[in-house]
C-alpha cells in the first residue's frame, strides 16, 4: 500500500503536467467561443431582435413559411429546441429540483 501512495505521489506532477498541456489549446477555443457567445445582447442589438421577431410573425401570418427549405426548417427547430430546453433547466434550477415546488 505504501508502494502505491509513494507510486502516486511521485506521478502526480507529471500527469498533471502532461494534462494541462493537452488541454491548453482546446481550453483557449472554448474560452474564445464561450466569450463570443455568452455576452448579453446590446442595446444596439435589441431592436434586431424584435425586427426579426416581427418578421416571423409576418411570414406566419401570410404563410411564406412554406417557401423555407428544409435546412432553414430544421436550423429553426433546433434554435426553438434549445431556447425551449434553456427554459427547463432554469425551471429546474429555480424548483431546486426536477419534481416541482417542494410544498
Amino acid at each position: 500500500m505504501t508502494q502505491f501512495v509513494h507510486n502516486l505521489v511521485e506521478k502526480t506532477p507529471a500527469l498533471v503536467n502532461a494534462a494541462v498541456t493537452y488541454l491548453k489549446p482546446q481550453l483557449a477555443t472554448i474560452w474564445y467561443y464561450a466569450k463570443v457567445e455568452l455576452i448579453l445582447p446590446t442595446p444596439a442589438e435589441i431592436p434586431k431582435a424584435i425586427q426579426s421577431l416581427k418578421k416571423i410573425v409576418n411570414s406566419a401570418q401570410t404563410g411564406s413559411l412554406k417557401q423555407l427549405t428544409v435546412k432553414e426548417v430544421a436550423l429553426n427547430g433546433l434554435v426553438a429546441t434549445e431556447v425551449l430546453m434553456w427554459f427547463y433547466v432554469g425551471d429546474i434550477i429555480g424548483h431546486c429540483g426536477i419534481i416541482g415546488y417542494n410544498v
